[in-house]
């Protein structure tokens, strides 16, 4: 099938199908790029240092969440305030979000990198390091930090380009960066043996390279949107309704940070330092469905907001529908290959075969009710795509931490270590009885919702 033209103008076709299939396809990709990151770290870590180092690196985690969680409050709530701003013809506003949103990133990520290395240690050993892990995971996050800025800045655009009906360029950017890292990964730890600090330099300067182009398309004199001079002056209310609407995804992103907080000492406590390594495995495997249903998603909201903006509600709900079709496929696939050949999946990343047997279990309990959370997640982000950001942080909060904690707390009292595996699935099963309610009224009101005479 041919792809629509990618520009602002794009969003206007009423041919949902095509136009998601534009969008949501290189966002796909571009997704599974970004989730290889992780899955090159752990593989060439395990094969290229030990058990261990990616022990460590699993601790490492939260970190990542809560810096992906402030760049997301920036860089999804300003580029989906953006795709709603095109949707209502405001020009100016949307050259002023991306303006605002270079601005935001350096700031966060400068903060966010500052204050963690000086609290680095302590962190560490909050989130669940011992005396065998915490070498490795403070190399890591050392150069990790200090980069933090170029991260928030690189992921942020990519976001941008999207926003502003470039899906292309942004899947070309995050396949150029993963391949970049994995590149690099193999030259600095199994040809250089730089170790666990390799996996971090290899990430630092692959984001690097890529966000000079970014930064470079975005700029282009060429686009009617685009980075211009004198729209660098923050807009404070224009900033806050965007901070609004990425307020969600931020509030999902720390919740997993505290997620794996409990979920590291609970594995700590009940089957030591090689069950978080078999955590790492196991998630890497949940994550690479999860960021394919999350490039669906990020197709699917600049089309949403757009058609919201523009008042055609029907068009809003035939996005949704085929994107939470086709988001459960995916984790209905990803619960097959999980339940048949963990075994297969984990040798990809170790060769111990304690760790081969422990990461197998526990994706086989992680996954058990999978198939699910497609629906979930695609539900959750509508709300998000449109706007109205305050179901989708109810929804996004019972399922990570109201539901989540209590459950990877208490049940491994009664059956061990199989308890901090089942605290996934049981907070989906509860999510999916909430989010039902919340989207059929959602659904009710945008059948109500045409465009204006």
């Amino acid at each position: 099938m041919k792809f629509i033209d990618n520009s602002p103008k794009s969003l206007a076709s009423t041919d949902i199908r095509r136009l998601l299939m534009s969008f949501a396809v290189p966002a796909v990709i571009a997704q599974v790029a970004m989730s290889l990151y992780n899955v090159a770290d752990r593989a060439f870590i395990g094969q290229g240092v030990d058990a261990m180092a990616l022990s460590g690196l699993a601790i490492t985690l939260p970190f990542v969440n809560l810096s992906v969680a402030l760049g997301a409050m920036v860089g999804v709530g300003l580029s989906t305030l953006t795709s709603i701003k095109l949707g209502e013809k405001k020009m100016d506003d949307a050259r002023r979000l991306l303006a605002n949103s270079l601005i935001l990133n350096m700031v966060i990520g400068l903060l966010y990198g500052g204050v963690m290395l000086l609290f680095l240690d302590k962190a560490l050993l909050l989130f669940g390091a011992t005396q065998a892990t915490i070498g490795y995971a403070r190399e890591y996050m050392r150069i990790i930090l200090c980069a933090n800025v170029v991260t928030h800045l690189y992921f942020g655009y990519n976001f941008a380009l999207r926003a502003i009906g470039f899906p292309k360029k942004a899947m070309f950017s995050m396949i150029t960066s993963v391949v970049l890292n994995i590149f690099l990964d193999y030259l600095f730890i199994i040809v250089f043996k730089w170790g666990i600090s390799g996996a971090a330099y290899a990430t630092v300067i692959s984001q690097v390279i890529c966000f000079v182009w970014e930064l470079s398309q975005l700029t282009n004199k060429k686009l009617e949107i685009r980075v211009m001079r004198g729209y660098f002056k923050l807009d404070m209310p224009l900033v806050l309704q965007g901070l609004g609407i990425g307020l969600s995804p931020c509030l999902m992103n720390s919740a997993a940070c505290l997620v794996n907080l409990f979920i590291n000492l609970s594995l700590i406590k009940y089957g030591g330092d090689l069950s978080v390594a078999a955590f790492g495995i196991a998630n890497s495997v949940l994550l690479v469905s999860v960021m394919i249903v999350l490039g669906i998603t990020q197709g699917m909201q600049p089309i949403a907001g757009y058609n919201y903006g523009a008042r055609r509600g029907k068009l809003v709900i035939q996005v949704y529908k085929i994107s939470a079709v086709v988001a459960t496929i995916v984790t209905c696939v990803a619960f097959i290959v999980a339940q048949t050949v963990p075994g297969i999946v984990s040798r990809l990343f170790t060769s111990d075969a304690d760790l081969i047997a422990l990461s197998s279990r526990a994706m086989r309990l992680m996954m058990i009710v999978f198939p699910v959370v497609g629906f979930i997640i695609v539900s959750t982000s509508l709300f998000q795509s449109i706007g109205k950001p305050s179901v989708s942080i109810i929804l996004s909060l019972c399922r990570q931490v109201i539901f989540v904690i209590p459950t990877v707390i208490f049940l491994p009292k009664f059956i061990g270590l199989d308890g901090v595996w089942l605290g996934l699935p049981v907070a989906d099963v509860a999510a999916l009885v909430l989010t039902i309610p919340f989207l059929l009224s959602l659904l009710k009101k945008l059948r109500g919702l045409n465009p204006a005479e």
